[in-house]
């Protein structure tokens, strides 16, 4: 069965780690237009750098959670939320910071959530869904508590990347490739398709129903 290796220093991991910092970077910036209290920042940071990894591992019975058996995790979020509050005013670009860390974190735990599944020995359908929930789960949360509009459900494709991004790096799983260049390849693939989907507003079909189309015979 093809996996990443299970050194701490794998690509995969490294790349984990810049993605639970990231994605409480994101929090702190969305919390930071709700004018939160630092602690509900970083309390924020670790729901969004960790939801989604807790849902799959709920969802996949993997247990223990992986933020309780490397606590590491919930002190990158919330220190990584609790920086942001630092320097936040030097960062001028706010709104394009925060697209482009949501992007690293849907990406790489997307991958994330994919490799989990697979060394469970899930099928490949449960393989995808594992890396969406990963990927996608934390930033509805983040926006849910903010009283946001979630990114899954905007214009922009999101959900539809972390789909794409989970078939592209499932490809190596049964190609036996090469584990540390595919998952550069496929971090790369997603950012890069994520970010041209914002900045073309590349969109799903709507489905619109409206109530005069209800009424007609």
């Amino acid at each position: 069965m093809w996996s990443l290796p299970p050194s701490d220093y794998s690509v995969l991991h490294l790349l984990s780690l810049v993605a639970v910092a990231a994605q409480g970077m994101t929090a702190a910036l969305a919390a930071g237009r709700r004018s939160m209290d630092w602690l509900g920042v970083c309390f924020l940071g670790c729901i969004t750098a960790l939801g989604g990894g807790t849902l799959r591992d709920l969802f996949l019975g993997h247990y223990p959670l992986a933020w309780v058996q490397n606590p590491i995790y919930l002190a990158l979020a919330g220190g990584a939320a609790f920086l942001t509050i630092l320097m936040a005013r030097l960062v001028h670009r706010l709104k394009l910071a925060f697209i482009v860390l949501d992007a690293i974190g849907l990406v790489v735990f997307t991958m994330t959530g994919c490799d989990i599944a697979w060394q469970m020995d899930a099928t490949l359908p449960i393989v995808i869904v594992s890396g969406m929930v990963t990927g996608c789960a934390g930033g509805v949360l983040r926006d849910v508590l903010c009283n946001d509009v979630p990114l899954l459900f905007r214009s922009e494709l999101y959900a539809s990347v972390s789909v794409v991004t989970g078939l592209f790096y499932a490809t190596a799983f049964g190609l036996k490739l090469n584990a540390e260049l595919w998952t550069i390849l496929t971090f790369v693939l997603g950012i890069s398709f994520r970010l041209l989907a914002v900045r073309y507003k590349w969109e799903m079909p709507k489905f619109v129903f409206t109530e005069e189309e209800e009424r007609e015979p």
